[in-house]
This record gives structure tokens, sequence and C-alpha cells, in this order.
């Protein structure tokens, strides 16, 4: 195998390790190394802060021990001027140390003298600090150019600097516990804040996997009162599409219900005469012809009942169909079908001039059924020798009125429902689909219907569109 593969099913391996990690882990991790981050970081600032701090602060006592040593011992010549440097207590030692050294004093020097110490003797070097160890303690030495009267000679001042150590010591270990400290309260509080934090994506999975199981769409996520997070909103956004969901499983359980119960009878019809016409021979030519015309009519209503089935099943308007469609037009042929189809009613249409040139975003076919309906349905409870059905075409509103037997007030609320019929109209041909029908198209087209009774008699259905639909 090659090296590319190999990387690349190392990364996939790693990619499948990640996934497998559970997104709380994961959430409690990434707060803990941040937190972690941040403690250890804030400690090694610490620690570089306070060790420049007790540098600084030794620094400025042997700048003091200096300039006291060279207002004490003006004019001295080379050599030990104290040398108590064992003792914390004790004064600074120092010496003098000439840039020759054949000007060097008989007794030999406390401080270590060096090429660097004859060269800030002679001025050629800047004064400068040194670590070093003394009669077995450490100390910090400064060497600087004697300014006490004696040109030519640089004074060494040393003090202990153990008790700088020791601080340091004492605050590196100080802050190391802060660290782990912080380390384990970052641990802790990552893993509160991812338990806390994700218990409703907890939930909402919980409930997404119950659904899946159990298949039932009535489970909701329990919402603490008051709280307005993102992940709250989640879960009410969750409800909301279960609630939708719950909702579009009962429709169809009702329209699977209501089309079987509608199917049973003509079906049943069906059979029974084509049964019928199985035994002609035994029939005589009128009971023949009675027969093949009742089975053309009830293939003709089954036909009607699965188109109008299949037309409801449609949640929305086909993209490609839609087009700019002029209302009045439309509205004007429907009327003129309906007079060819209903020759014993009379229909008039009155389209006001707003309306003239106004123009719906829709698809022509489903409006034109929408109007058919509506006008059907006018004409089927127009009794013979009635009022005509009046057909009304404003810029916002379509209303058609009969002048039959008008609308019940407790059908009004279910007038729109699929299969229902009101007592009246159960005698009447259809199969309660035509105003369901004439509800979905209007909703698919930014449109609302609605039923009332008319003044002096009869009943009033009503269109209106939307503000933002009708275009002139």
């Amino acid at each position: 195998m090659s090296g590319d593969g190999a990387e690349r099913q190392a990364r996939g391996r790693r990619a499948r390790g990640r996934d497998r990690t559970p997104l709380r882990t994961r959430l409690a991790l990434l707060a803990c190394a941040t937190v972690a981050l941040i403690t250890v970081g804030v400690c090694v600032a610490s620690y570089a802060v306070i060790r420049y701090e007790l540098g600084h602060q030794l620094e400025l006592q042997l700048a003091q021990a200096a300039t006291l040593a060279t207002q004490q011992n003006r004019g001295e010549p080379p050599g030990v001027l104290s040398g108590e440097c064992r003792y914390l207590a004790a004064p600074a030692c120092a010496q003098l140390v000439p840039a020759g050294p054949a000007d060097d004093p008989g007794e030999p020097y406390l401080l270590p003298v060096t090429g660097a110490t004859r060269a800030v003797a002679a001025g050629t070097r800047a004064p400068y600090y040194t670590d070093l160890a003394l009669q077995g303690h450490r100390v910090r030495m400064l060497t600087t150019p004697y300014t006490g009267g004696r040109a030519g000679t640089a004074l060494q001042v040393a003090l202990r600097s153990d008790p700088t150590a020791k601080g340091l010591r004492q605050a590196t270990v100080l802050l190391a516990a802060i660290s782990v400290a912080g380390v384990l309260l970052a641990a802790a509080g990552g893993y509160w804040v991812a338990r806390r934090g994700l218990a409703p994506v907890a939930r909402l999975t919980a409930t997404a996997e119950r659904i899946a199981a159990t298949r039932d769409a009535r489970t909701r996520i329990d919402l603490p009162p008051g709280r307005r997070d993102e992940l709250s909103r989640l879960a009410a956004s969750f409800n909301t599409m279960l609630g939708e969901l719950e909702e579009s499983v009962a429709a169809r359980r009702r329209l699977v219900a209501d089309a079987s119960h509608e199917l049973r009878t003509p079906l049943t019809a069906l059979r029974t005469n084509a049964e019928l016409l199985a035994r002609a021979d035994r029939l005589t030519p009128a009971q023949r012809e009675r027969a093949s015309s009742a089975l053309g009519r009830q293939i003709h209503e089954v036909t009607s009942l699965v188109n109008d089935l299949i037309e409801l099943a449609r949640d929305e308007e086909p993209r490609p169909l839609v087009e700019e469609v002029a209302l009045a037009p439309l509205v004007a042929h429907a009327v003129r079908a309906a007079r060819a189809h209903w020759p014993a009613v009379s229909f008039t249409l009155t389209v006001l001039p707003e309306a003239e040139g106004v123009t719906l975003p829709g698809v022509p076919s489903r409006l034109s059924r929408l109007v058919a309906n509506l006008l059907g349905n006018a004409a089927k409870f127009t009794p013979p020798g009635g009022g005509p059905v009046e057909v009304v075409l404003t810029r916002r509103e379509l209303t058609v009125r009969d002048h039959g037997p008008g609308i019940a007030p407790g059908d009004l609320p279910h007038v729109f429902d699929r299969f229902y019929r009101a007592e009246g109209a159960r005698a009447l041909p259809g199969s309660g689909l035509g105003l369901a029908m004439v509800r979905q198209i209007a909703r698919a087209h930014g449109a609302e219907v609605s039923a009332e009774a008319a003044v002096g008699g009869g009943a009033l259905f009503r269109v209106t569109f939307s503000a933002s639909s009708p275009r002139g």
C-alpha cells in the first residue's frame, strides 16, 4: 500500500473515532481545555512577573548598597571593604578592584575578579550583574565603576540571593498548585456545562428516538418555563414540527378512512352491476340497458372521486406551471361553462372596472377548478325556477351567491371539510370533496375562502385574495 493510501486510512480512522465520541464529552473536553489553557497561561505570566519583580528588587538593593559603599569609603585604596556576605543581616560584601593587576592589594579579594571586572574599572565596559556562589551561599553581584575619588577602579558589591530564590520557589509551588486546581475545576465545570447546556439536546434526541421506535408523533419535549435560549427555541421548534407531523399523520389517516368509506358504496354497486351484466343472457334488453347505464354512471362517479382525491393529496402547486393568470377572463369562461352544464340555472356575472386587468400568479387549470366547484355547488342547491347564481369579481375578492336553502349554522364550520355533506345535501350528487378542493386551491394561491348565510336567503361564498397576490 502506498504512503498516501495509508495516510488516508489513518485520517479516516481518526475521523471515525471523533464521530463516535459523544457530543457532551467533546464539549466538556473543549471547555476543560480552554479553561485549563487560560489558567496555565495566567500562572506562567504570574511566575514571569514575580520572578522579574523579585530580581528587580534585589538589583535595586545592590544599587543602593553600591551608592552607600561609595559614600562611606571615599578615597579608599583597592581591597576588600566589607566581607560578611554569609549573613543575611550583614551589609553587602564590597571591594575595590583596580584596572591593572599591578595595583592589586596584598590580601586576596573576597569576590571573584575577572577580565570583565578590569574592563569596567578601565571604563571600557558597562556595569553588569553576576550570579555566583560565595561561602556556600548564592549571591548576586554588581560590578560598577567606582566614583569615590580614585579613577580606574571598579566597585563590586554582592548580596545573598537565596531569599529571592526561596520566594521564587514558593511562588512556583503555589502557582503549580493553582494550575492543577484550575485544571480540575475546569474539568468539573466543563462536564457540568456540557451536561446542563446539552440537556435540551439530550431530551430532543431521546424524544426523536422514542418517536422512531414507537411511531407516535404525540410525544413532546418538556420545556422549562421562562427559558428563551437557542436550545429552548430549538426544542420549541421541534415540538411545533411534531405537532404538524401529528396533524399530517392524522389528516392522512382521516383521508384514507373517509376515502375507503366513500369508495365502498360505489365499488359495491359496480361489482353488483358487473356481476349482473355477466349473466346478461338471463336479462331482458331493458334490464341490460339499465344495468349498463348504471355501470357507466358508477364508473364516472368513482373516476371523479379518485381524481378529486389525487388533487387533494397534492400539497402545493407545481412551480413550472405557475404563471400570471388574468382573473376576469378566467371567471367569465367558468361562468359560460357552468351555463352550458346547468342550463336550468341562471348565472349572472358582474366584473367591476377595478378588476379588469388584475392578474394572480397561479396555475390556470387549478384556479378554473376553484371557480367551477363554487359555481357547481351553488347550482346544485338552486331549486328549479329559483333565483340566479350571482358572481361578482372585484380587485381583491370573488363572491358566489345562490338563492337556495342556505347553510345551517351548525354546518358552517364544516362545509370545507373533506367528505362532509350536510343533512339536506346527502341526497344530492357529489362526494363532498368539491369545497375541500376550493379551500386547498385558494390557500395554495395565497387566498382565503369563507362561507356565510346570504342576506335574504341562500349561501354566499367569498374568496379573498391576499394584498400581495393580485397585481394589475
